[in-house]
């Protein structure tokens, strides 16, 4: 798989990709991750990408011609599965949604900033936008980490054990079980006696069970999906 971003602040990208799961996805070559400075497009002398909004409004636009020549020279040198626009008002992120993208080889990621991108790259350039939550940051880009993230981690090979990530919340519709490692007993709080049995279709049982209990109590909207 591949992933290009581009972004108007691409040293805000340069902790998310550069250590733990996606720095060594990097390094066993699972995954390419590159990102574009946004300014390297401009036209101006000062490299300027933004500009006042027609109709007057406080905040800033990102201008179409530094965006959609980002996009066309991507776009010359490789097919992309999506060009996605990271947006407040885009398609809920999913894990669903996540095990969907992790099957594309190539994605293409548009941060967006200041009030958003003009309304032509939107329409003529991105085939999918996607939301991270119902709240406002201040640009795409962590956004476009966390996205690139839940990807990246479903990649086979990617997590040390490759059933970790099939055992996750949201992959079967509901929040995972509580879990435990050693010591058995601390300070009186002790492991549930069943997960110390050996008896692994007893434990799978308790699992499950935990896992309606916990998605009852804490996101009883799971459950209304089904």
């Amino acid at each position: 798989m591949r992933i290009d971003i581009i972004t108007c602040l691409p040293k805000l990208l340069e902790g998310p990709f550069s250590d733990s799961i996606l720095k060594r996805a990097q390094e066993k070559k699972l995954v390419e991750i590159h990102v574009h400075d946004l300014r390297a497009y401009s036209t101006h002398k000062q490299r300027s990408i933004d500009d006042y909004a027609y109709g007057g409004g406080a905040g800033m636009v990102l201008q179409i011609e530094p965006i959609a020549a980002a996009i066309e020279d991507l776009k010359s040198k490789r097919t992309y599965d999506e060009v996605i626009y990271m947006s407040p008002d885009g398609e809920q992120f999913t894990q669903t949604l996540a095990n969907q993208l992790a099957l594309k080889g190539n994605l293409l990621i548009l941060c967006g900033h200041y009030k958003g991108v003009d309304e032509r790259v939107r329409q003529h350039y991105i085939t999918k936008e996607i939301s991270i939550g119902d709240y406002v940051i201040s640009g795409g880009e962590l956004a476009a980490a966390v996205v690139t993230d839940a990807i990246v981690r479903l990649l086979p090979g990617v997590l040390s054990d490759e059933t970790s990530a099939l055992t996750d919340s949201y992959q079967d519709g509901l929040l995972a079980p509580p879990v435990y490692s050693r010591p058995a007993e601390f300070k009186g709080l002790k492991v549930p006696d069943v997960l110390l049995s050996g008896h692994a279709a007893n434990i799978e049982k308790w699992r499950f069970e935990q896992a309606v209990k916990r998605t009852e109590e804490r996101r009883p909207d799971l459950l209304k999906k089904e």
